[in-house]
């Protein structure tokens, strides 16, 4: 749990300061579930500058609780979380300050959203709250005041934690969790999950990552897990801790994130899916008669695949489909064994390769029909999802061909320029698989909408 806060201050001496305002945010990682915002009476002047900067004046101040009177609520609302803020060293300097005044020791471990955006968004040109939520098209409201900068943070972290390919936000607040000793049972971890669809992280009691799963029902997957009878779901059973997640909404958000965090995080039991998902792929070679044969073969990256699939049967499966809807030819395509004509050529829905009584030149147009379309090669284009609540979605952005990255976007804003785009963009890796996944996903249309460029 994270405890997300700012705090306006009088100004003045280093450590003289008072708390003019304070705002917290309990955010579960997932949404806010609690809040505390006041105003407090520090018993002191406010700078001038400060008044003109926040808007606060002594006036506003007079009848407002003082700091001994919001102490209790502060230490109830951040109670086993870790503390965020933006410049997080100066805002628990201060509350810490203000509980030494009332002889109260305050500790919570920190997390400071300056340091953190250095890390996951680099080369901006300012890590200023205002000017960093500004450009990465973050609204913010009430600037100056601990509401509207508490809140701005919460949006801000939310982007953080989504951009955090190696997870390490979440392990702090795993190891956070171990060292309270808070260890639930198989039965509590799987009551605590959604039925939604998601990346889920299973965690060992070191707060490692053992496991990164996707599903469209997390609660259902995670149950599996813990009731299967095989040797991967037995070790994952006596090794697990806690089961951290993550909504997408959109099911191809989730498969391109499960994908690029198992190859960054390397979980002991995702083995077989640290180097590629797509093992097999289909390529187009000429046969010594000249005609183009589609033949599903290990992947090799040398040659320049159509598509790839995760074994030989899926491919197999694949390639009956589209020989069938693109009148193609089975013998050809190495599916039907015989000297004879094939068995397409028989029901008269192959033109007859499979004799030499279709020309070669006839029959390759239609075979690279289905590689163009097939294929997004080297296009711009946005591919808009669901996204994790009714009033949102989700985009994914090609351009040239290359896969940058996704977000989510408020139904309110039309995403139709792409430098707009680029700027709330969540950056992932472009590689063979993630090409893959979009594209199959594409040719399944399963996508709500997609906006070419």
């Amino acid at each position: 749990m994270y405890c997300i806060l700012d705090i306006e201050t009088t100004g003045g001496q280093y450590n003289e300061e008072g708390i003019t305002e304070i705002a917290i945010y309990k955010f579960d990682g997932h949404e806010v579930i609690d809040q505390f915002i006041s105003l407090v009476n520090p018993e002191k002047e406010i700078q001038p500058f400060v008044v003109k900067l926040t808007g606060i004046n002594n006036a506003m101040l007079r009848s407002a609780p003082k700091f001994y009177e919001v102490a209790k609520r502060i230490i109830e609302i951040t109670e086993d979380c870790i503390v965020v803020a933006h410049n997080a060293s100066f805002d628990y300097r201060i509350l810490r300050t203000e509980f030494r005044r009332l002889g109260f020791h305050f500790q919570r471990p920190t997390l400071c959203t300056v340091e953190l955006s250095k890390k996951l968004i680099p080369d901006q040109p300012s890590y200023s709250l205002g000017k960093l939520v500004r450009g990465l098209g973050i609204p913010v409201t009430d600037r100056h005041r601990a509401s509207g900068d508490a809140l701005a943070t919460v949006k801000l972290f939310k982007m953080l934690l989504a951009k955090d390919a190696e997870k390490s936000i979440v392990k702090t607040f795993v190891k956070t969790e171990i060292k309270s000793g808070m260890s639930p049972k198989l039965l509590d971890i799987v009551e605590a999950l959604p039925s939604k669809v998601g990346i889920y992280y299973i965690h060992n009691e070191k707060g490692e990552l053992i496991y990164i799963g996707k599903s469209r029902n997390i609660k259902k997957r995670v149950n599996q897990h813990f009731t299967g009878t095989s040797s991967k779901s037995k070790k994952i059973q006596h090794e697990v801790y806690t089961v951290t997640f993550e909504e997408t909404g959109s099911e191809l958000i989730a498969l391109l994130k499960e994908s690029d965090e198992i190859k960054i995080n390397k979980p002991i039991y995702n083995r077989a899916q640290r180097k590629t998902i797509f093992p097999w792929a289909l390529y187009a070679d000429m046969d010594d008669n000249g005609y183009l044969a589609l033949k599903v073969l290990k992947a090799d990256g040398r040659k320049k695949e159509i598509t790839s699939f995760s074994s030989q049967q899926e491919g197999k499966n694949a390639l009956f489909k589209i020989t069938e809807k693109h009148q193609l030819c089975q013998k050809v395509n190495g599916l039907y064994d015989t000297k004879k004509g094939c068995f397409q050529y028989d029901i008269k829905q192959c033109f007859g390769a499979c004799i030499g009584k279709e020309q070669p030149e006839d029959y390759n147009i239609r075979v690279e029909n289905f590689i163009q379309n097939h294929q997004f090669n080297n296009q711009s284009m946005v591919i808009i999802d669901k996204g994790r609540s009714t009033n949102e979605r989700s985009a994914v952005l090609l351009e040239n061909g290359i896969y940058k990255g996704y977000c989510f976007y408020d139904l309110n804003h039309q995403i139709n320029n792409l430098e707009i785009l680029k700027t709330i963009i969540i950056p992932m890796q472009n590689n063979r698989d993630t090409r893959n996944i979009i594209q199959n996903f594409i040719n399944k249309k399963r996508v709500h909408k997609i906006i070419k460029f």
